[in-house]
């Protein structure tokens, strides 16, 4: 065919963008970004409670019209020959369980003048913890009434999805919860806003955001029974009779551009909307995501996403995220673990700890740190930490665990402990390979995207050496966008099917991370101890002592440094 042309949104944490792919050979035209305006870098924060975080629905909109008009003038800018008339489809990726209370015409509850200023009814962004008991509660009772429903999202609900927050919402906000006819996911939102959709009901839903944050299964028919949300909160049963009965993949169409964003735009009204999915399972199949391969998106947090033909048989795992068929490719199981934090840990140390002889900004304070930790070699500093800043998303699943160095003596320096920092991400992203591939997940190949991944040459030697997996990376700097894109492309027709459309848009560099021997070697040996203060301070059922880990950290250190 000729060109045409799809296009990607990403609603991240502090912004939006918008990318313009040519769906022949998958070159990209044109991305824009949107910094949300409100709060604080986009972020609604509370600074008497840091678990808050919340999103203004209004910068949603503004940055939907504002992204999508400057990419298709950028288009036009780079390449005399497009034409936006030939631009199929359009797909969405947003962050997740980042839910929405919305009123009977689908209209967020913080656009109404009575609650515009009220926290608790903008969006409640995914990494707002403050339901951390609600989840606890749920996690109680699913394991004494409905033991299925936690099997499939790892043993333990978080705090961080669906359920929580609203049960939260009612309980914190009673108002906001009243006046809501329904909670809306961000990835069904902004579909439903370019369809047109002014009825909750009628919004096609997700199965990502189902089935990974909402307990959502087809093997029980659809959300949580009434039984059991009654059990939680009487109002949570009258609440799902205004939610959804069924959630499909995303290379279903939610429908058609509708008039009024058509002409806003300066797009034709025939222009397919995919159903939206979270950020990092588009950003899973736009590096190419397919069986064997683990793809990990590296950011501010980090998602990881694997999947497993929906022939086969897939055994439940502890402490993962979710298994759901569909949330990634429609004929597959998607796996997915993350952490809770990686580059938001990096960024809190050079904000708060790193003094000025290391550079005046922190861009310049980073590349220093990354050029003096690049010298040390594996274990020299005799440093330790965990890398929970933020609480664990896997394999523990404990918004309530915190960060922990050990090592620092008087002669400790601050691109040391950034060194340990990085490593200590690495560790846990290498617990999240052990168990998914002790429960017969087998990973062949890593492929990683997202900020961190094409900027940091250090932190991808570093994993690759712990993890002792080659590191390659996507081609594409916007893969989220990208996946977005493809979802867009199929719901369209343009491709019959992911994989075609993959196949056409989907490259990794040339360059990848090898690991070395001996330092993979020498990093088995350290994440011997990290897994014990992993499980000391994180499984409940540890048992043993710890007086021998400062001591092996100093051994180790010593051996680094050729005195013993």
């Amino acid at each position: 065919m000729g060109s045409h042309y799809a296009i990607g949104l990403d609603y991240g944490t502090n912004s939006c963008r918008s990318l313009i792919v040519d769906l022949v050979d998958g070159r990209e035209l044109a991305t824009v970004v949107f910094s949300y305006p409100s709060g604080s870098d986009g972020v609604i924060l509370d600074p008497a409670d840091p678990n808050v975080a919340r999103h203004n629905p209004q910068d949603y909109i503004d940055g939907l019209e504002l992204i999508i008009k400057d990419a298709l003038r950028a288009a036009s800018d780079a390449d005399e020959t497009f034409d936006p008339g030939k631009i199929t489809g359009i797909g969405i990726a947003t962050t997740g369980s980042t839910p929405l209370p919305v009123d009977a015409q689908c209209l967020p509850l913080s656009l109404h003048a009575d609650f515009k200023d009220n926290p608790a009814a903008m969006a409640w962004l995914w990494k707002d913890h403050t339901s951390h008991e609600e989840a606890a509660q749920i996690t109680g009772l699913a394991a004494s009434m409905r033991p299925e429903y936690l099997a499939k999202c790892g043993g333990t609900y978080s705090s961080e999805w669906f359920w929580s927050k609203v049960l939260h919402c009612k309980r914190t906000a009673p108002e906001v919860f009243q006046a809501a006819h329904s909670f809306v996911e961000c990835c069904d939102y902004i579909p439903a806003l370019l369809v047109g959709i002014t009825d909750p009901a009628k919004i096609t839903r997700s199965v990502c955001a189902a089935g990974h944050k909402a307990m959502y299964s087809d093997d029980w028919g659809g959300l949580p029974d009434e039984e059991f949300l009654a059990a939680l909160d009487p109002a949570l049963a009258k609440l799902r009779r205004r939610l959804y009965e069924k959630a499909v993949p995303s290379n279903h169409p939610v429908g058609s551009l509708c008039e009024d964003w058509a002409a806003r735009l300066g797009l034709k009204s025939d222009v397919s909307i995919a159903v939206g999915a979270f950020d990092a399972h588009m950003g899973a199949v736009g590096a190419g995501i397919k069986e064997g391969t683990l793809v990990k998106i590296l950011g501010t947090s980090t998602c990881d996403i694997m999947v497993v033909p929906a022939d086969r048989t897939l055994a439940d795992i502890p402490g993962v995220c979710g298994i759901v068929k569909g949330s990634v490719l429609p004929n597959a199981y998607a796996v997915e673990a993350g952490q809770s934090a990686v580059g938001d840990i990096f960024l809190w140390f050079v904000n708060h700890l790193v003094p000025e002889r290391y550079g005046k900004t922190n861009d310049a304070k980073f590349a220093k740190l990354a050029e003096l930790a690049a010298e040390l070699v594996p274990g020299e500093h005799g440093l330790l930490c965990l890398d929970w800043n933020n609480g664990n998303r896997t394999i523990l699943v404990d918004p309530m665990l915190t960060g922990l160095m050990l090592g620092q003596t008087l002669h400790s320096q601050s691109h040391e402990v950034y060194r340990a920092l990085v490593e200590a991400t690495a560790f846990g992203a290498r617990m999240i390979i052990d168990r998914i591939e002790e429960y017969g997940v087998q990973i062949t190949e890593v492929v990683t995207c997202g900020g961190l991944a094409g900027k940091n040459a250090m932190l991808m030697q570093i994993y690759a050496d712990v993890i002792g997996r080659p590191m390659k990376i996507s081609s594409s700097d916007q893969t989220c966008a990208l996946g977005a894109a493809i979802f867009g492309a199929v719901s369209a027709g343009s491709f019959a099917s992911v994989a075609e459309a993959q196949g056409a848009m989907c490259r990794v560099r040339d360059e990848s991370y090898q690991p070395d021997p001996a330092r993979h070697a020498c990093y088995t040996e350290i994440y011997g101890l990290y897994r014990e203060l992993h499980n000391a301070f994180g499984a409940v059922d540890w048992n043993g002592n710890l007086g021998h880990v400062m001591k092996e950290l100093i051994r180790i250190r010593e051996h680094a440094k050729g005195l013993i």
